[in-house]
């Protein structure tokens, strides 16, 4: 059963998870392609393969790091409701962003499975937007929030491409 101090940080996330993600992954692309399966991309139909398995990456990371900012940090994904402390464990061991590498390989599975350019198109344009806002924005807020710990995770863990092995921060 879940004490009252995580109730808030768990329905903040929920909400989120829908409000976020939810429209971004999910009710954007389906209005782009209507989840209508056209020709493959590059005419070359394997290439669907490659899409159902970002789509299932992407939902079990996507629900790994809410479900991990909620109960580990004390908060919500939200800026509005940011953890208490910075999340470092699981997915965040092997890569800062997981969170964001999620939906952008939601994005990009369906483009894949369905054979839609513009959904393609509109991934690249998701990723684009979440980086700028990552450097411009959350970087230095998360720097100025954790100090050192977080330096050091950053000069551990990149920002998009996984570590092949974990991060394991010294105690």
């Amino acid at each position: 059963m879940a004490s009252n101090s995580r109730i808030g940080p768990i329905t903040g996330s929920v909400i989120f998870l829908f409000v976020a993600p939810g429209v971004v992954a999910g009710l954007i692309p389906y209005w782009i392609s209507g989840w209508q399966v056209g020709p493959a991309l590059g005419g070359i139909e394997p290439v669907r393969w490659p899409g159902v398995l970002l789509l299932l990456l992407g939902a079990v990371l996507l629900a790994e790091t809410f479900s991990r900012f909620a109960l580990q940090g004390r908060g919500t994904p939200a800026p509005v409701y940011p953890t208490e402390t910075l999340v470092i464990t699981g997915s965040y061991r092997f890569v800062r962003n997981p969170m964001y590498v999620a939906v952008v390989s939601l994005i990009l599975g369906q483009a894949l499975l369905f054979g839609s350019l513009p959904v393609l198109a509109y991934g690249a344009l998701i990723w684009l937007t979440v980086h700028l806002f990552v450097i411009s924005y959350e970087e230095p807020t998360l720097e100025r929030s954790f100090g050192g710990q977080y330096e050091r995770y950053r000069a551990n863990v990149r920002r998009w491409i996984p570590r092949l092995t974990p991060w394991i921060p010294e105690q």
